[in-house]
C-alpha cells in the first residue's frame, strides 16, 4: 500500500475529561484559572440571579435645609442629644447584582421623629430640633453602612417607615424605604401593600431586634451600579 493510501496516524488518546466534554457536545476546557468550568458557570449563575433592591418613591419630604450635623448619629448634634422613642441601629451592605461592594457609595436616610414630624417646611418645620432627622454616611471598603437612629415612627396615612437613598458620585442609584417587620400598620400602609412580590416585601421590611443599646435592624442593599 502507498504511503499516501494509509490511515492518519493515530493521536495520543484522549483524557477522560476531553471524551466526556466530547460525549456532552461541548468544547469547553477543563479549567479556567484553576477552577473546574462547571463550577464557575455555577457562581456565575448564582451572581446573576441577585435580585435588586425594589424602589419607592422619595416622598414629599426630603430635607431641604440640611440639619448642622448630616453625620450617622441622628440622636445626637453636638452636645444636645435626642432621648425619646426607641434607639436602633440601622445598617447593612451596599453592593452590585454581582454582589461586589459599590466602592464610594453614599447612603442617606431620612425619617419623622417620634411625634410623626418631619424636618421639612411642607410638614410645618414642626419636629424636634433635637432630632438630626436626616443622616449620611460613606460606605467602607466592605460596602458597609451603619446608623444610630430611633425606630421609625407612624404618621397619619403611613405605617412606621425609613426613607433610603444611596448615591454614587452625582448619580442616584437607589431610592426606597425601609419598613418594621410585624408592625400591624403595614398592611394598612398603600406603599408597603404595593410591594406585591413577598421577595420585594422581605427585602424592605426589616426585623428590629433588641440589643444591649436599643434595637438593631440589617438593611442589605443591591444596586444596579
Amino acid at each position: 500500500m502507498a504511503l499516501t493510501d494509509r490511515a492518519p496516524l493515530a493521536g495520543p488518546p484522549p483524557t477522560r475529561r476531553a471524551a466526556l466534554a466530547r460525549l456532552a457536545g461541548l468544547a469547553l476546557p477543563a479549567t479556567v484559572l484553576g477552577a473546574p468550568a462547571v463550577l464557575l458557570g455555577r457562581a456565575a449563575h448564582a451572581q446573576a440571579t441577585r435580585r435588586p433592591t425594589p424602589a419607592q418613591t422619595e416622598g414629599p419630604f426630603y430635607p431641604v435645609d440640611l440639619p448642622r450635623d448630616t453625620d450617622a448619629d441622628l440622636l445626637r448634634q453636638g452636645d444636645v442629644a435626642y432621648a425619646r422613642g426607641q434607639p436602633a441601629w440601622l445598617e447593612g451592605t451596599v453592593s452590585d447584582l454581582a454582589g461586589q461592594p459599590v466602592a464610594g457609595a453614599v447612603v442617606e436616610i431620612w425619617q419623622c421623629d417620634v411625634d410623626g414630624h418631619y424636618r421639612h417646611p411642607g410638614d410645618g418645620d414642626r419636629a424636634d430640633p433635637a432630632f438630626q432627622a436626616f443622616g449620611r454616611v460613606v460606605v467602607d471598603r466592605d460596602g458597609r453602612y451603619r446608623f444610630r437612629t430611633i425606630r421609625p415612627a407612624p404618621y397619619s396615612g403611613r405605617t412606621p417607615h425609613i426613607h433610603v437613598k444611596v448615591k454614587l458620585a452625582r448619580r442616584t442609584l437607589l431610592t426606597t424605604q425601609f419598613y418594621v417587620e410585624g408592625d400591624p400598620g403595614n398592611a394598612r400602609d398603600p406603599l408597603w401593600r404595593s410591594l406585591r412580590d413577598p421577595a420585594d416585601r422581605a427585602a424592605l421590611t426589616l426585623p428590629f431586634t433588641p440589643v444591649a443599646d436599643g434595637l438593631r435592624a440589617e438593611g442589605p442593599i443591591v444596586v444596579a451600579a
